[in-house]
């Protein structure tokens, strides 16, 4: 038998692991933006030869788009593979056997 304590903790816990990923969505979607907007000024500063020598401009260069393409591409791998791998069913499932273990753990005197 479920008591409505358990149901109010396991819905806690969902509500952690939704929050968790609610932030690193926001997250991605902050670098792509940024992203996005870094790789249009390297356009117009490398190909159309707009002069932007001013601070975060003049370090834009071919190395740091390949550095910054590589993270923000591994962060977009990590985001898929959190929410498509790893989908709803496995963390209902995984957090069930977690709850199920700390309750098996729990002595109660």
């Amino acid at each position: 038998m479920e008591t409505n304590c358990n149901k109010n903790r396991e819905r806690f816990e969902f509500q952690q692991i939704f929050r968790k990923k609610a932030v690193q969505l926001k997250s991605f979607y902050t670098h792509a933006f940024m992203y996005a907007a870094g790789v249009v000024i390297f356009v117009v500063k490398e190909y159309y030869g707009v002069p932007l020598n001013f601070f975060p401009f003049q370090y834009l260069n071919h190395v740091v788009m390949i550095i910054w393409t590589s993270v923000f591409l591994f962060s977009a791998i990590d985001l898929f593979l959190s929410f498509k791998v790893f989908g709803k069913v496995w963390e209902e499932r995984k957090l069930k056997h977690i709850l199920e273990k700390r309750q098996k753990k729990q002595k109660w005197v």
